[in-house]
């Protein structure tokens, strides 16, 4: 979106489990923690979202839809929305991540 102030603020976009589109605006290290989002980056880049499964939501491998927040880096949509329904595989196991 723009370059100032440095670091930067880009646009994540997001389906969420019934087929939604959400914009998440915020500054790119955020959701690129590894420098993945630049001024010379060629976009649309895949990028994660830092979140936890809402209270009384499991993540079980049988589940197709789980709540998440993505409030642990208090990132949320242009009218402040945080919680999201997402299908079970769009979700990626702090545990398995890589980097």
């Amino acid at each position: 979106m723009d370059d100032e102030p440095w670091p930067g603020v880009v646009e994540v976009q997001f389906t969420d489990a019934a087929g939604r589109c959400w914009s998440l605006v915020d500054k790119a290290p955020i959701f690129a923690a590894m420098g993945e989002l630049g001024p010379d980056s060629i976009y649309p880049v895949e990028v994660t979202v830092a979140c936890v499964v809402a209270e009384g939501h499991g993540l079980l491998v049988n589940d197709e839809v789980v709540t998440v927040s993505t409030s642990p880096h208090g990132v949320m949509t242009p009218d402040a929305r945080e919680a999201f329904s997402v299908r079970w595989d769009q979700i990626i196991p702090a545990n398995s991540c890589h980097g």
